[in-house]
């Protein structure tokens, strides 16, 4: 798990993502709008991107007190 914190994710669902000490893949989010019929060029352009929302801010934050572990198999437990 420590190694997997260490690299960054960036593949066709997450760009700018990572895994934070929570377990939690946290990545940049997309604030998009649907294209109307005259501006999409084909069937798979459907939305037009009006910002990218950092991870920091699209996910919330982590607190050491919004997780407890588990004594019998120390997974986190929501």
């Amino acid at each position: 798990m420590a190694k997997m914190r260490e690299i960054p994710v960036n593949d066709f669902y997450a760009k700018n993502g990572r895994v934070r000490e929570d377990r939690r893949m946290v990545h940049d989010m997309y604030f998009v709008q649907v294209k109307t019929p005259e501006e999409s060029n084909g069937p798979w352009d459907s939305y037009k991107i009006l910002s990218t929302i950092p991870g920091d801010q699209a996910f919330r934050p982590w607190t050491k007190a919004d997780v407890r572990w588990s004594n019998s198999d120390r997974r986190l437990c929501r």
